[in-house]
């Protein structure tokens, strides 16, 4: 991208769907961003044009929806729907849930969202309680993550719904985190060694560290997250010995 995009070209990128990024405007406007890297147009019929990771991330900075709430990041949710995901920025970095905004940066402030106001947080662990939990959570995190299969159909070339897509690859706790969600584990409390698993980030570009107490349920993710499409490998960490997972987003 060689210049910041316009106030008009802000107001188009803040008006894109917040669950898969597709955007409104008029032709000019969708070519403008195209060359500014901030969009794409999809290779089939009918050639809709949406943002790239770099327009999301635009999309987050300038506060898209606020006026809504507390969301800031559209993501994954029921195509068309009222669900997107969003997560702090402190899952990003630090790993630890924070407030619905995501974005850049780090910190270590716990918090959660409530799902309410057409906002679906995904839960990486240790949030604590959150409003909503039951059966209204379990719809919720079913339509964000048949959201997040349809954004995979939408961005991949072929099509193909087996395997992360570039928004996955950008948001690596959130998407993972989803994943084990919408696959029935259950995330862990607050206090330290809590059950339930714990999804953080790593020096590694590409991987995330999923955390579980119990031996049986960590295999129970790395098979849940190998269905989800994602390369996983168990490991020990030298100075605890505890077991933990390491997973990639498979590209083939």
């Amino acid at each position: 991208m060689t210049r910041l995009p316009t106030a008009a070209q802000r107001r188009v990128i803040d008006a894109a769907d917040p669950v898969t990024g597709r955007l409104k405007g008029t032709a000019a406007q969708h070519a403008a961003l195209v060359r500014l890297g901030l969009a794409f147009r999809h290779p089939r019929p009918p050639h809709a044009h949406f943002l790239t990771p770099a327009g999301h991330r635009i999309r987050e900075a300038t506060g898209a929806g606020r006026s809504e709430g507390s969301r800031a990041s559209g993501v994954a949710g029921a195509p068309g729907g009222s669900n997107s995901v969003a997560v702090s920025a402190d899952s990003e970095t630090s790993g630890t849930a924070g407030a619905s905004v995501a974005g850049g940066g780090g910190g270590s402030g716990a918090g959660s969202g409530d799902g309410f106001g057409g906002v679906f947080v995904a839960r990486v662990g240790g949030e604590g309680e959150v409003a909503g939990d039951g059966s209204r959570r379990a719809r919720e995190v079913r339509g964000a993550w048949e959201g997040l299969l349809e954004l995979r159909r939408m961005t991949h070339p072929d099509g193909a719904m087996d395997r992360p897509c570039g928004w996955e690859r950008a948001h690596l706790v959130r998407a993972a985190a989803l994943a084990l969600e919408a696959g029935g584990h259950c995330p862990a409390g607050t206090g330290a060694g809590t059950p339930g698993y714990r999804v953080r980030a790593t020096p590694q570009p590409e991987a995330v560290a999923v955390h579980e107490p119990d031996a049986a349920a960590l295999r129970a993710c790395a098979a849940t997250l190998e269905r989800a499409g994602w390369q996983v490998g168990e490991y020990t960490e030298p100075r605890t010995r505890a077991r933990y997972l390491l997973a990639s987003p498979r590209r083939v």
